[in-house]
């Protein structure tokens, strides 16, 4: 009986790390279509955005006023791993639609500064940015102190009173200097082959030693 329970546990133990090993060859799979799909949006030309042609990581041009009184102050970590805020602020374009513009990165002592609301312009450089679904291990959102952890289209709609789409313009050209500009890259982290290559190998072991000791035995 101990040894069908054993023999049992690993069957599972094997069937479980490759099939944790192929979920990483799906997973690289996926980083590498994405890294292709940044690449591609960071190397075209700008167009003229419109609402018809939604392609995420293109770059387009719009020009609109900003409402800074629906300002959204997103938590994050600037590129040194400084804590501060994203300002996600929406902007009424010239087709009367609104969108939301990720204006860039502010220490936190910034907030309420009405300065990093200064702009020069009115016509604007951004890169379309699809929202990407929460992660769950993240704190619920402070709505009423505006402070946020995601963006969450049915949170944002209610804070702001708009009908809103689920993607984010990253304005490029900010000429603000107290706003640091995100930077979008394709030099995305990418460990799925050898995550992938450690769950096989960890299953073959178990099978190998397995037989080994069932042929002594």
């Amino acid at each position: 009986m101990k040894k069908i329970s054993f023999s049992i546990f690993v069957f599972f133990s094997v069937i479980l790390f490759c099939s944790l090993g192929t979920w990483q060859v799906y997973r690289l799979q996926w980083k590498l279509d994405l890294i292709k799909e940044i690449n591609y949006g960071l190397n075209s030309e700008p167009v003229l955005y419109s609402k018809t042609n939604i392609i995420n990581y293109q770059k387009v041009k719009f020009s609109g006023v900003f409402d800074f009184e629906k300002q959204v102050y997103l938590y994050s970590l600037n590129s040194n791993g400084q804590p501060g805020y994203d300002i996600i602020t929406p902007i009424k374009i010239n087709s009367n639609e609104i969108l939301l513009v990720n204006r860039g990165w502010i220490k936190d002592d910034l907030k309420r500064s009405k300065n990093i609301n200064k702009v020069k312009t009115k016509s604007f450089e951004g890169i379309i940015k699809k929202i990407s679904k929460p992660n769950p291990f993240k704190p619920e959102n402070d709505i009423k102190n505006n402070v946020w952890y995601s963006l969450k289209l049915e949170d944002l709609q209610n804070f702001t009173g708009y009908k809103l789409t689920n993607f984010v313009l990253y304005l490029q050209n900010s000429q603000n200097n107290l706003v640091e500009k995100k930077i979008i890259s394709p030099n995305l982290p990418n460990n799925h082959l050898k995550y992938a290559i450690t769950w096989y190998s960890v299953a073959l072991s178990i099978l190998l030693y397995f037989l080994y000791f069932r042929k002594k035995q």
